[in-house]
């Protein structure tokens, strides 16, 4: 089966390194997969975005218009790429920047105050990764053990990190069930 996540957010927020981790985690679980980066012009705040396409067959083209599933991080990011999301996909939604609906009732709508939650790990650099973890857990694209040995293996150089990014994960893990 194939699935596609559309990453989207301003630059600074993380939004790259969310979708190389899910690809990684992908690939440990024997899929194939594409990501595929896009840049505004400016390094911080401009437009980022990628996409990670995961299939257990060969992926005919990378190029996807429809994804099944959106991680929005800003507003932007939801009002451009929610109404190309399919039914049945899910919508996440930071719910720390982005006061608006998704507008969609044929999909999951899961909406997480990611900065809140990063803040009370003592880091708002972790914010992507409740975000994954929250998507992740949600969607069920992958097993969340991978995604945890997927974050450990991109952290490795900087083990320090590891202990907060565990916490991360888990309270992005929980968000995803107690959030709306």
């Amino acid at each position: 089966m194939q699935s596609e996540v559309q990453f989207a957010g301003f630059g600074g927020q993380g939004i790259m390194l969310m979708g190389q981790i899910l690809a990684q985690a992908a690939m440990e679980e024997g899929l194939e997969v594409v990501w595929i980066p896009s840049y505004g012009p400016e390094m911080r705040g401009g437009t980022a975005y990628c996409t990670v396409v995961t299939s257990d067959k060969a992926i005919g083209s990378p190029i996807i218009r429809n994804p099944l599933h959106l991680v929005a991080m800003n507003r932007p990011s939801l009002e451009k790429f929610a109404p190309a999301v399919k039914p049945g996909g899910v919508i996440f939604i930071n719910g720390s920047l982005i006061s608006i609906e998704a507008g969609r009732d044929d999909v999951d709508v899961l909406r997480v105050p990611i900065l809140e939650i990063a803040k009370e790990l003592g880091s708002i650099k972790t914010a992507n990764i409740v975000a994954l973890a929250a998507f992740v857990a949600r969607s069920k694209i992958i097993d969340f053990e991978t995604l945890v040995g997927a974050v450990k293996t991109k952290f490795a150089k900087k083990k320090d990190l590891i202990p907060l990014n565990m916490k991360a994960l888990e309270a992005g893990r929980k968000a995803a069930f107690t959030s709306s």
